[in-house]
C-alpha cells in the first residue's frame, strides 16, 4: 500500500519518514514534498493509496491540495496534519472527504496507529468492490432482460432521444455515434434447434466474446436465441467496412463448426437512433430469408429484391420457385419462427409466387388453402383437435372475401399464421412447465453447491441455456439467479433460527463458500446482517 507524504516543516517531514519502519509495517513510502504545489503532480503519476499532508503550507495548504486530489482520486484517503484546533479546519476536512484529521504534534506510534485504521477501510471498501462486482455478475440474467426491452423501446420508438441515452447510460450502452446498422443473429444445433449441446455453447460463447469486447457492437439477446447486435461508427463509410469485418469474423468462428447451423440478416445503415426501426425492418426481413434459402450465411437485406406491384392476371409457370414455395419451408417456420417475422414471411412467400401470379384470384386461393391445409396437419401434430383447430382459424365460409384483392389474401394470410403461433406458443408453454418443474425441483435439491449454475440446470432439462434463461425469467417472473439467491436466503433465515451454526458455516452448508459474500447478499436481499437477524428473531 503507497503512502506519500506533504509536510513544510523539513524536521517534522524527515522524522515521519525516518522513525517509522514503512516496509515492516506493510507500506511502501513513494514520494515526499514540502508544499500542496510540488506535490500534486508527483501525486497524480505515483497515484497513492493514502495520503498524508500538514494543513498550513506556503503556495498550496493541505485543504487545498486534498480538494484537488479527492477530484483526480478520489479512491486515495487522506490524513491530514494540524497544529490548529479548530473546528473551522476540521469541518472543512469532513466537507473534503478527508479519513483522519490529526492535531500536532503527534508520535510516530499514534500515526501509525491511524494509519492501519485507515488501511482497513481500504481493504474493506476493495473488498466491498469486489463483492460487488461479483454480485452484479450474478444477477447479469436482470441485465439482459432490461437491454432487450430497451432495444424494443428503440425500435418502436417508445423513447425521446434524451431518454435513449440517459437509459443507455444507466445499461453501460452508449449510443451516441452518427451511424448504426442492425444484425439479426441465430445459432443453433444443426438437428434440433432447442437442443442443448457442449459444441453449441462454445460456438455461441466464442461469438459472445467477440462481441462483448469491442466498443463498435452493442448485441442485445432476444426471444428464440436470437442475438440483435447494433453496429455502430462515426461514419457510413466506417460502419460499411464495419459491417463486412464483422461479418467476416463470425463466418470465420462458425465455418468450421459441423454440428451447429446459423443465419444471419442485416439492416440498412442509418444515421439516426430513430431510424434504427428501419434498420431492424431490413434485417428482420433478411433473416426471414432462411426458412427459404441455405443456412450458414449473412444476408445483407437492403441487396434483397423488393415486393413489387402486381400488374396483370395470367398465371406464369416459369416465374414460380418452385424451391421456395415447398411446404417444409413452411412446416419450418410454423416451428421454428416467431410472431414477429410473420410479415416479411409472407412477403418472401408470395415473392417466391412470381408478382404476375399473385394477381390471379385463383392462385392466390390456392396459396391461400395450401397454407391453411398445412397449418391443420402442424396443429394436429402437436395435439390439437380438428374441431379446436376449425375453430381458431374459422372455415372457407367467407373465402371469397379473403381472395378479393391480394392486399386481403395477405392479411389473411398473416391472420392465420398468428393465430397458428398463439396456439404453438400455448403448448410450448405446457412443456415450459415441466422443464421448469424439473428446473425448480434440481435447485431446490442442490442448492448448497458452490458450482450449481444457469449452464448445469440447462443441461440438465436439455436445451440451451441462453433459451432456458428467457423461459425460466418469462414463466415465473424472475430470473435464475434470483430464484437460487432466493432459495438459498430461505434455508440461511431457516438455519439461522433454528441452528447454532456460526454465520461462516450457514454460508457454506447453502453453497457460498466465501463467507463475505454470503453476509454481502444476506444483507442486499434482506436488508440487515446475518446476525442482526437472528438477534432480531430472539428478541
Amino acid at each position: 500500500m503507497k503512502v506519500f507524504l506533504v509536510e513544510d516543516e523539513i524536521v517534522v517531514r524527515e522524522g515521519i519518514k525516518n522513525n517509522i519502519a514503512w516496509e515492516k509495517e506493510g507500506y511502501q513510502f513513494v514520494g515526499e514534498a514540502s508544499d500542496g504545489e510540488l506535490a500534486y503532480p508527483l501525486i497524480r503519476s505515483m497515484k497513492p493509496d493514502i495520503l498524508i499532508t500538514d494543513i498550513k503550507m506556503p503556495f498550496m495548504d493541505g485543504l487545498e491540495l486534498s480538494q484537488m486530489v479527492k477530484k483526480e482520486l478520489p479512491d486515495t484517503k487522506i490524513i491530514i496534519l494540524s497544529g490548529y484546533n479548530e473546528f473551522d479546519y476540521a469541518k472543512q476536512a469532513i466537507h473534503i472527504g478527508v479519513t483522519d484529521y490529526l492535531l500536532k504534534p503527534i508520535s510516530s506510534a499514534k500515526l501509525i496507529e491511524a494509519i492501519n485504521k485507515v488501511r482497513e477501510i481500504i481493504k474493506k471498501e476493495a473488498q466491498e468492490k469486489e463483492l460487488l462486482i461479483q454480485y452484479k455478475q450474478d444477477m447479469n440474467g436482470k441485465t439482459v432482460i432490461e437491454k432487450k426491452n430497451f432495444f424494443f423501446e428503440i425500435i418502436k420508438n417508445k423513447l425521446t432521444l434524451l431518454q435513449v441515452l440517459e437509459k443507455g447510460k444507466k445499461l453501460g450502452i452508449d449510443l451516441a455515434v452518427g451511424a448504426y446498422s442492425i444484425l439479426l443473429l441465430k445459432i443453433y444445433s444443426k438437428n434440433n434447434p432447442y437442443e442443448y449441446s457442449g459444441y453449441l455453447i462454445a460456438a455461441i460463447a466464442e461469438i459472445d466474446d467477440l462481441l462483448q469486447n469491442s466498443v463498435d457492437v452493442i448485441k442485445f439477446e432476444l426471444e428464440n436465441e436470437i442475438k440483435a447486435i447494433i453496429i455502430k461508427a462515426e461514419n457510413e463509410k466506417k460502419l460499411e467496412i464495419l459491417i463486412k469485418t464483422y461479418c467476416n469474423r463470425i463466418l470465420a468462428l462458425l465455418q468450421d463448426k459441423s454440428d451447429i447451423e446459423y443465419f444471419g440478416g442485416i439492416g440498412s445503415i442509418v444515421t439516426r437512433i430513430s431510424e434504427l426501426q428501419d434498420s431492424y425492418h431490413i434485417a428482420n426481413r433478411a433473416f426471414s430469408a432462411r426458412y427459404f434459402t441455405k443456412t450458414n450465411q449473412i444476408i445483407n437485406g437492403s441487396m434483397l429484391e423488393k415486393v413489387n406491384t402486381y400488374h396483370n392476371d395470367m398465371i406464369d409457370m416459369q416465374a414460380i420457385d418452385s424451391e421456395k414455395m415447398n411446404k417444409s419451408h413452411l412446416d419450418k417456420f410454423l416451428k421454428n419462427g416467431s410472431k414477429e417475422e410473420i410479415n416479411h414471411f409472407i412477403e418472401e412467400y408470395l415473392l417466391s409466387a412470381g408478382n404476375v401470379n399473385i394477381k390471379s384470384i385463383l392462385f392466390r386461393q390456392y396459396i391461400i388453402m395450401d397454407i391453411y391445409f398445412c397449418i391443420t396437419a402442424f396443429m394436429e401434430s402437436i395435439g390439437y383437435s380438428k374441431d379446436k383447430i376449425v375453430a381458431e382459424l374459422g372455415s372457407f365460409y367467407n373465402l371469397e372475401d379473403f381472395i378479393a384483392s391480394v392486399d386481403a389474401s395477405k392479411k389473411y394470410m398473416i391472420r392465420l399464421l398468428y393465430k397458428a403461433f398463439t396456439l404453438r406458443d400455448a403448448i410450448a408453454r405446457q412443456k415450459y412447465g415441466e422443464i421448469l418443474k424439473i428446473a425448480r425441483e434440481y435447485i431446490q435439491e442442490n442448492y448448497d453447491k458452490e458450482d450449481i449454475s444457469l449452464n448445469t440446470v440447462a443441461s440438465i432439462v436439455n436445451i440451451s441455456p441462453t433459451y432456458f434463461s428467457a423461459i425460466f425469467s418469462q414463466e415465473t417472473g424472475q430470473t435464475f439467479i434470483e430464484f437460487l439467491t432466493e432459495t438459498r436466503m430461505n434455508k440461511a433465515k431457516e438455519l439461522l433460527m433454528c441452528s447454532n451454526l456460526k454465520t461462516t458455516e450457514i454460508g457454506y452448508e447453502i453453497g457460498y463458500k466465501d463467507s463475505h459474500y454470503f453476509s454481502y447478499i444476506f444483507k442486499k436481499t434482506q436488508q440487515c446482517t446475518p446476525k442482526e437477524f437472528r438477534f432480531r428473531g430472539k428478541e
